[in-house]
């Protein structure tokens, strides 16, 4: 199966993040982890289950179990390692949908695994709703790099999710992928806050339908 490559660059990190294909989040490397992943693995952890802005330096520091020069020396500032672990999500986001729709044995099967797999995020005891939203909605201020790297993100998403509608055959496969874009979110913002079946299970009846739309 085919899927085309859309050239969105979200990598603006110099630090060079580390992702586990097939996995929401970076890889949790086991033994003689180097100092650098140790801050990022600790960052991605922090970050997403307690929120980015109320996770400190010191915090980073003592629980990667690195001096505070280790930590300056490979990412500066505390912003380059947030910028890091976006990216570090988008990239283990992308080989998990690219795993899923290379496995899958038609068009429709890979929709249907990419569905299954947001479904089985959300009702997860860890899942702490989106990362990118999450992210998103610690900088208000749209030109931000953080905010600028979680809209790259989301452009090669439903330019993704556009490539496979096409290849199912929805007539209007652009639109079908915004409106994909728009289920994912709200099926994740309400697994969250409310009731994840509810919320999971409305989800996969619009892309029911969408599907039939692809068939007629």
């Amino acid at each position: 199966m085919t899927v085309i490559d859309t050239h969105v660059t979200v990598q603006r990190d110099p630090a060079g993040p580390t992702s586990a294909p097939g996995s929401d989040t970076p890889a949790v490397a086991q033994g003689g982890v180097g100092a650098k992943d140790r801050i990022l693995v600790t960052a991605n952890e922090l970050f997403y289950h307690e929120g980015i802005r109320a996770v400190g330096v010191d915090r980073l520091i003592s629980e990667s179990r690195v001096t505070k020069a280790t930590f300056y020396k490979h990412f500066g500032a505390k912003d380059t390692l947030i910028v890091s672990y976006v990216n570090a999500r988008h990239e283990a986001t992308r080989a998990q949908l690219s795993e899923l729709v290379f496995s899958a044995p038609t068009p429709s099967a890979a929709l249907q695994a990419i569905v299954d797999n947001i479904v089985e995020q959300t009702h997860s005891h860890e899942f702490r709703g989106c990362a990118f939203i999450n992210a998103a909605t610690e900088f208000p201020d749209s030109h931000h790099v953080v905010r600028e790297v979680v809209s790259a993100h989301r452009d090669w998403y439903t330019a993704f999710m556009a490539d496979l509608f096409r290849q199912v055959g929805h007539p209007m496969p652009g639109d079908a992928a915004d409106e994909f874009v728009l289920m994912r979110d709200g099926a994740m913002s309400g697994s969250y806050a409310s009731d994840p079946i509810a919320a999971s299970a409305a989800m996969q009846r619009c892309v029911a339908r969408m599907l039939r739309e692809s068939a007629s």
